[in-house]
């Protein structure tokens, strides 16, 4: 039977779902539409590992293989391991009989433990729903209202001194090496140390012709060389340092990097005081505020926390998250996500806040240099030419390999941190050797699979969207870059299978395509980049921040290779803060603007698969009711007093009841929302006025990873007179 699935998520997202899907699912219900919600928040995948739940997430896994599958993916968090166990502890305090999360697996029983909560770590829910490419872009209403109402990018100023710094060499770019597969195998990765002793990583990975695998190593020793150097360049040039890495999608080696940082920056503590900090559990991959929390359980706490605020002191001067409450970017490894920071520092005219709460120019350390020069090249080009006008601009929409856990993405269980000098190899069944890199105690390795039925169905996708739009398409992708080499070959080799003809189809660089791209931006002009995973996740933030302002407010389907649909919202990256804002203020600035767009589709897809033209009514006047909701200014504002995400959420509804009402196609379906259309249209300033009565007070919502349904409710649906119009459908 069909239906559409609604999910259930964590933070920001999940509190407007609570005042959002009650209208959605009454209107449905008037259509004949079935909607159900699954949980696939932090809370509830940690509860299933241990059966304490429905494990709800491996059901719509293994639903993306069926054509009827229809799901509205909602952001969640990708969890670090400071928030995995924060919504442990908060999840014991609630009467869940939870183990604490193991530091280190000194038996089977801790090893078991550990395995079960890895399953609940880092970006998880992706590789599992995301089984076909994704297709992302501003709606044309979006574009519209983002030219008639501009947002700023700030310029540069004339001697700004905001810079990119990366690694030139011994990293994960420069270190790859690639092969594809000419038949099904087994590979087995192995560590043979320089003692002579045999470490098997990984026994068993099973690879299909035509797939490609990649292996590579970030080398340690000259991370630590190049942190040296990066910090002295931010101490005598005077600029904030910060660092941007993914710590939650790439939850093996970005925290890892990430407590490289920490320590580079605080090298003389660690030298003194590591032993005590290590005999502790105090993990420098966790960040400065797990240390600094961690201070007090020390006999010599205090010594050290006054060690840590002077080499803050004395040691360049770090950007603030927060200054207001001393969050520094060594805080917290999930705090700074590079594909929402890097994009927001630009349109801040290169600026990150320091401790003073003041901006200041940044130097903005990326470690990894493989997708390091896109950013350099927008901060070039914007130094160059000035900000861009979003009242001008032409957009730059994404199609992205990551169907099946694609790329970097899907390479956790691949990625190790290596334990002694030797040489990791991967080899066939055979005992062929296919890859291999000479390694030391400390560095990171990785490989990675992609495979061929994505690469294939991604070529296609990019074709139909560049025919559909009338629009370039660039494939970014270095020849000079291992795997970039060989689905350089996959491409040239599908693309004939596709009518081509009248087409623009290019394959550059990511520096060189960036470049492209932001030449034909600032004539005005569209550029679809087709890239793989991680840039997918880096282009869908960088360009919509820079042309309407937010990435929330783009449309993202991915058609799955299986027939079905996930419709994805839009980004997360802000929503601890909103939450935040929501408990003290009764205040939600979450713009639910995504699942408005997502919605649509899903709706279309619903009429087309069952046979349900109603359905296709209620998504025509949704996005109807888009387009006045943008033209009418009713997305969330920006400062307690003004309409929040449940006004927003009441006058989508009033513009949906009021389209529904007029429409002609379905004479049920406008005799059933007449009445609503004109209840609340007669009973707007009485709801604006329930909704804005509650702001300016502390909000309870029972939990921050695990919110009480009744109270998270109550506090999302503060309007009487609105609920009982709702209800009277």
């Amino acid at each position: 039977m069909a239906k559409i699935i609604y999910t259930h998520t964590d933070e920001a997202p999940l509190l407007a779902t609570y005042s959002f899907l009650p209208i959605v699912s009454a209107y449905a219900k008037k259509a004949g539409v079935g909607i159900e919600t699954r949980d696939i928040s932090l809370a509830g995948r940690i509860l299933a590992q241990f059966g304490l739940a429905d494990d709800a997430l491996s059901e719509l896994g293994e639903l993306t293989g069926h054509p009827e599958a229809n799901i509205i993916k909602l952001p969640n968090i990708s969890a670090s391991v400071p928030q995995l166990k924060a919504a442990i502890k908060e999840l014991q305090e609630k009467g869940y009989a939870l183990p604490d999360y193991p530091e280190s697996a000194s038996d089977t029983h801790g090893s078991i433990v550990r395995a079960k909560y890895a399953k609940a770590v880092g970006s998880v829910v992706n590789p599992v729903l995301r089984q076909g490419n994704s297709d992302r872009r501003a709606p044309l209403s979006v574009k519209a209202y983002a030219r008639k109402h501009p947002h700023v990018n700030k310029p540069f100023g004339e001697s700004s001194k905001t810079a990119v710094a990366t690694m030139s060499d011994h990293d994960f770019k420069h270190n790859e090496k690639s092969v594809t597969l000419a038949a099904d195998d087994m590979l087995t990765i192995t560590l043979e140390t320089a003692d002579g002793e045999k470490k098997v990583l990984l026994p068993e990975l099973r690879v299909l012709a035509g797939e490609v695998v990649d292996a590579t190593s970030l080398q340690v020793s000259e991370l630590h060389k190049f942190l040296r150097d990066a910090l002295a360049q931010a101490k005598a040039s005077g600029v904030l340092f910060s660092v941007h890495l993914k710590a939650t999608m790439m939850k093996v080696s970005d925290p890892i990097i990430f407590g490289h940082v920490v320590q580079a920056y605080f090298s003389d503590i660690f030298a003194k005081y590591g032993d005590d900090l290590a005999a502790a559990g105090l993990s420098a991959n966790d960040g400065l505020g797990s240390i600094l929390s961690g201070l007090p359980a020390l006999p010599n706490g205090t010594e050290i926390e006054k060690a840590f605020e002077a080499a803050l002191e004395a040691g360049p001067r770090l950007s603030y998250v927060n200054s207001d409450k001393g969050i520094t970017n060594l805080h917290v490894p999930s705090d700074v996500i590079v594909d929402a920071s890097m994009p927001a520092m630009i349109r801040n005219g290169g600026k990150l806040w320091g401790a003073d709460g003041g901006t200041d120019d940044t130097l903005a350390v990326i470690p990894d240099s493989s997708y390091a020069g896109v950013y350099a090249t927008v901060i070039e080009d914007v130094k160059k030419n000035g900000p861009l006008d979003p009242a001008t601009i032409g957009t730059v929409p994404n199609v992205g390999l990551m169907a099946q856990a694609a790329e970097e993405y899907g390479s956790h269980n691949k990625t190790f941190e290596i334990p002694a000098d030797g040489t990791v190899t991967v080899t066939n069944a055979a005992g062929e050797v296919l890859l291999s890199h000479q390694v030391a105690a400390g560095d990171i390795w990785r490989a990675c699979q992609t495979k061929d039925i994505p690469v294939r169905d991604w070529v296609r996708l990019a074709v139909a969207r560049a025919r559909d739009s009338k629009t370039p398409a660039v494939f970014w992708l270095d020849e000079n870059r291992a795997h970039d080499a060989e689905l350089i070959k996959k491409v040239r080799a599908y693309l004939p299978e596709h009518d081509t003809d009248g087409l623009e189809i290019k394959i550059l660089a990511p520096d060189q395509a960036t470049a492209y791209s932001l030449e034909r931006i600032r004539a005005g002009l569209d550029t679809i980049s087709v890239t793989g995973n991680v840039l997918r996740d880096y282009n869908t933030d960088l360009f919509p921040i820079l042309e309407v302002g937010t990435s929330a407010k783009m449309l993202s389907i991915v058609p799955l290779i299986a027939g079905g649909g996930l419709f994805e919202t839009g980004a997360g990256g802000s929503a601890p803060k909103h939450v935040q804002q929501l408990v003290s203020d009764n205040y939600l600035r979450w713009d639910s603007l995504g699942e408005f767009f997502a919605l649509v589709p899903s709706l279309e897809q619903y009429a087309a698969y069952a046979k349900a033209p109603a359905a296709r009514v209620l998504a025509d006047a949704l996005d109807r009711a888009t387009a006045t909701f943008l033209e009418a200014d009713r997305s969330p504002g920006r400062k307690l007093g003004t309409l929040d995400n449940r006004g927003s959420h009441f006058y989508l509804a009033l513009y949906w009841a009021q389209e529904l009402a007029a429409q002609t196609e379905d004479a049920g379906l406008a005799d059933a929302f007449k009445n609503l259309a004109e209840t609340l249209t007669a009973a707007e300033p009485a709801i604006v006025s329930e909704l804005a009565a509650v702001q300016g007070k502390p909000a309870d919502i029972g939990g921050y990873y695990l919110p009480d349904d009744e109270k998270a409710s109550a506090v999302m649906r503060p309007s009487k007179t609105f609920n009982e119009a709702l209800a009277s459908l």
